[in-house]
């Protein structure tokens, strides 16, 4: 699935993990990305949503 927020265009990030002895490790801070069927132009459509713009109450669910 892809890991892109139709919506917002949220997306995957790269950062590191920093253990106590100071090393660093690169890691992935991922989206929670849902697949729904919203409403677009009267039409069910299924996207990819992150959970923060489901929250937000703007989408209508088909």
């Amino acid at each position: 699935m892809s890991q892109v927020c139709d919506i917002c265009g949220k997306h995957t990030v790269a950062g590191r993990s920093v253990s106590h002895s100071q090393r660093h490790v690169i890691r992935s801070f991922r989206p929670n990305i849902q697949r729904v069927t919203l409403l677009v132009d009267g039409r069910p459509q299924k996207k990819n949503v992150c959970t923060r713009c489901l929250k937000k109450g703007d989408l209508v669910r088909a």
